[in-house]
Formats: C-alpha cells, sequence, structure tokens
C-alpha cells in the first residue's frame, strides 16, 4: 500500500452512496411540512449537497420563521403556501400526481398523516404493488449494507404482501447499483415447521423467486438471524447456499421482530439507519426526529440515486 493510499481514509458505505447521488441530476423532491428546525435543515442540507432539489410545501410564514430563528438560508427556494399539515400532505402528493415531483420527503407532520394521503385510493400514489418500507443500514464493523424490510409499513404482512415487499428491496438494491443481492428470509429457526408458520412463508417465498414470480435476487429461507449473517454459524449448522451467512436483505416475519432488529442495531452496535418507502409512483423519504444529519442524507442519496436510475432506465427504454 502506497503513503497516499494509507493516508486516504476509506469511504464509509453510506459515503459511498451519497458520491454516487452526486453524481446524478438532483431529483426534485416536494418536501410535506417542513415546519421544525430538524426536517427543514435536513432538506436543504441535502440540497446544499446537490442530492435534491426541493420544494417546501407548508405554512409559509412558520416556514420562513424556522428559518430565521435558525439560520438556515431560504434564498431560490420554491416554497408552495398552504395552511396546515393536511393541507401540505395533500397537497405534496397532489404535485407529486402532476408530475412536478420525482421525490416525496416527509418534514415535521405525523408519519400517518402523510401516508393516509399517498394510499389514498383516488388520489394517492399507489401502485399495483404494495407499499413497504426499507432501512439501509450501515452496522459498524460489518463489510456491506444492510437492507431490513419491512420494520415500518406492514404490521402482519400476508405471503402476497411479503412477496411484493422483498420484490421492492430487490429492485432497490439492483437500480441503485450494488448488484445481484442475497436475500434472506428470516424466522427464528432455519427448518420449516407448521409450528412457526412465518418458516412456511419463507420457503414458500423462494419456491416463489424459482418459478419467477420474485426477480432479480438470490433468496433463501427460512433462516435464523445468526446463519444469515454469520458465515460460522452458517457452517455449523450445515447449511451451505449462496446467501447463508452473507445475507445483504433482511426480509423479517412482520414489523415487530423488523422494528426490534433495526432499533437493536442501532442502540447496540450504533448502526445507522436510513430508509425509505418503495411501491408508490415514487420513492418516499420517511425521516425521524431522531435521525442524524448523516442519516437524513443517506436517505435523500438513496430516493434520489433510485429516483435517477429509474429515469434513465425510461429515457432508454423510449
Amino acid at each position: 500500500m502506497s503513503e497516499a493510499t494509507a493516508m486516504t481514509p476509506e469511504l464509509s458505505k453510506y459515503d459511498r452512496l451519497i458520491a454516487a447521488a452526486q453524481d446524478e441530476t438532483p431529483a426534485v423532491t416536494i418536501v410535506a411540512h417542513p415546519c421544525d428546525e430538524t426536517s427543514l435543515r435536513g432538506a436543504l442540507e441535502a440540497a446544499e449537497l446537490g442530492l435534491i432539489a426541493p420544494v417546501l410545501v407548508g405554512p409559509q410564514a412558520k416556514i420562513r420563521t424556522v428559518a430565521a430563528e435558525h439560520g438556515l438560508d431560504l434564498d431560490g427556494r420554491e416554497i408552495v403556501d398552504v395552511p396546515h399539515s393536511h393541507a401540505a400532505a395533500a397537497k405534496a402528493v397532489a404535485m407529486i400526481r402532476e408530475g412536478r415531483g420525482e421525490l416525496l420527503m416527509k418534514g415535521s407532520l405525523h408519519t400517518d398523516e402523510l401516508m393516509k394521503e399517498v394510499a389514498a385510493s383516488a388520489t394517492g400514489l399507489r401502485t399495483d404493488r404494495r407499499i413497504s418500507h426499507v432501512f439501509i443500514m450501515d452496522v459498524p464493523g460489518h463489510a456491506e449494507t444492510l437492507f431490513i424490510t419491512d420494520a415500518a409499513i406492514n404490521i402482519f404482512p400476508d405471503l402476497e404482501a411479503k412477496r411484493d415487499i422483498v420484490q421492492n428491496a430487490i429492485d432497490l438494491w439492483v437500480t441503485i447499483g450494488l448488484g445481484e443481492p442475497r436475500v434472506a428470509i428470516l424466522s427464528a429457526v432455519e427448518t420449516v415447521t407448521t409450528k412457526i408458520p412465518s418458516t412456511i412463508e419463507a420457503a414458500a417465498l423462494c419456491k416463489m423467486a424459482d418459478r419467477g414470480q420474485i426477480t432479480g435476487g438470490l433468496l433463501d429461507g427460512p433462516l435464523a438471524f445468526d446463519n444469515a449473517i454469520d458465515p460460522e454459524a452458517a457452517r455449523i449448522k450445515g447449511i451451505v447456499s449462496p446467501v447463508a451467512g452473507r445475507a445483504q436483505i433482511l426480509v423479517v416475519p412482520d414489523l415487530e421482530a423488523g422494528n426490534m432488529l433495526a432499533k437493536n442495531l442501532t442502540f447496540l452496535s450504533h448502526a445507522d439507519a436510513a430508509g425509505i418507502v418503495l411501491g408508490a409512483r415514487v420513492p418516499i423519504v420517511l425521516t425521524s426526529r431522531a435521525d442524524s444529519v448523516r442519516t437524513r442524507l443517506a436517505s435523500c442519496a438513496v430516493a434520489s440515486l433510485y429516483a435517477a436510475r429509474r429515469r434513465a432506465a425510461q429515457v432508454a427504454a423510449v
């Protein structure tokens, strides 16, 4: 290793995603109700890094007051004035339907308030695909980015919903340029048993992949978390597959399990957990008040990169 190489710090997993997104045209992003410092700063800092081109939707006076109080520069930023958070959610979704944005980003309103407008049958952003959430985890000491899905939207998904959850995550992984993913369908054990229904659904999902009902990734399951993520645990259990011990996408049996897994990694392993919602007409950036600046930027980067690559694919197909 040369002295110059030794002195150059290796980019983190998030840094590589942010750098890739900066090479693309920033996606026009409709930001719903950015009316506190955290949400407004997050959108503006992502814009300054060239990740998104934000359009701020909310009470204009309140947005300007927050900006003035915290020294945030709104010069040149478009603001669409609406009276309150509910109107901001409805207007933001309407603007996406009108083709005025490529991404939707949550501001300081409640997630349920935004997602109610997204999921509305007549006026929302639904597609034939089930809407689902993906955590993009940067876990210290783990070599690769980890996706965990679904830990935020679908509470107890059935088999058909899980098919879409898996496909959404695979599509994200492939589209942002990470290659063909290794997908572990998680349960408490690695054998199929009627006593644990999630093991049967895991096996069914793997057979669906064999039959072309799920495409773009390598699936294995049921797998317990240890033998999904640790090669030695897989070896001890005698599990031989391209996925076991080397999984990149972790598909959890339900929201409770996924939420606990993601938060365990965040608070015990000090992982960062960016996240986006897929399956709607456009990717949706769902940020939390507890998110770090780095996590917010990574969420914007992944969503913007996904939108840019989809845009390029659509142009190429014409």
